[in-house]
């Protein structure tokens, strides 16, 4: 039986874990070959590339260890998957990186790191990348964004402000692609269950003296309603409709994830 991405091709930034590792699989399993790309232990990424590469039928994934803040090396990775893949059909920029502090303390390094990870990279991987999708007349681009590309917190300017942008970006880009057979949009997660979230709930229990439920509902998700972690399977299953056959009419969007944060 065909697969809804079979003969697609896709490439995947931040992969090797979390959301990122969980749409490539995803894609890799309707039929799509996927490159990973992303930091981590060897182990990890060895693991994470042999995960995807069984459901893509083959020993391992193809890999890209490409520096999402240096321009030179984005490009190299979209040329890389292109020579590996024979092509760059679905685009999702996932990578991206967190600091957290009061503006007035914010080191420079981190705003410009979050910058260029959270933001710029989308721009040189979206410019490498879509030639090819317009010359092959369909492509999908998905930046993964966050619900603070829609809403600010405290203490996070530099990461707000990359979320911010990256939906700027993403409703240009789609204004430009709107008659080519190209789309490009927005995932706007709230938060989600990953190893690095999840480590943030016990210093927050011992912070402020309460259980560790207490401190995961009452503290670290207090804006999200449903006091309950997005799942990275429900964020790939977001990434999985708007690469599927009936999804060419949307187009510039961003598509919350969020259990409600941004309905308040």
């Amino acid at each position: 039986m065909a697969k809804t991405l079979d003969g697609r091709t896709a490439l995947v930034t931040g992969s090797t874990s979390g959301i990122g590792l969980a749409i490539a699989l995803r894609f890799a399993q309707e039929g799509a070959k996927v490159m990973l790309n992303g930091f981590g232990q060897p182990e990890d990424i060895a693991k994470a590339r042999a995960t995807v590469g069984a459901a893509m039928g083959v020993a391992e994934a193809p890999y890209s260890p490409a520096d999402m803040s240096r321009p030179d090396e984005i490009r190299a990775m979209v040329q890389a998957c292109q020579a590996a893949l024979g092509g760059c059909d679905i685009l999702v920029n996932n990578a991206g990186i967190q600091h957290v502090s009061p503006v007035e303390d914010f080191p420079d390094d981190k705003w410009d790191r979050i910058i260029a990870i959270n933001l710029v990279s989308n721009f040189h991987a979206i410019k490498a990348a879509l030639p090819g999708m317009k010359a092959k007349g369909w492509g999908r681009i998905i930046n993964v964004a966050s619900a603070h590309g829609l809403v600010a917190s405290p203490f996070k300017t530099a990461y707000v402000a990359a979320k911010h942008g990256v939906l700027g970006l993403t409703k240009s880009v789609a204004l430009e692609v709107a008659r080519s057979g190209v789309t490009c949009n927005a995932i706007c997660p709230g938060f989600v269950r990953t190893p690095l979230a999840e480590a943030q709930v016990k210093p927050l229990a011992e912070k402020h003296g309460v259980s560790e439920e207490v401190a995961l509902t009452d503290h670290l998700l207090d804006r999200q309603p449903t006091k309950k972690w997005v799942e990275v399977e429900e964020i790939a299953e977001a990434a999985m409709f708007l690469v599927g056959a009936n999804s060419g009419s949307i187009n510039g969007a961003p598509i919350s994830v969020d259990g409600g944060w941004i309905a308040q």
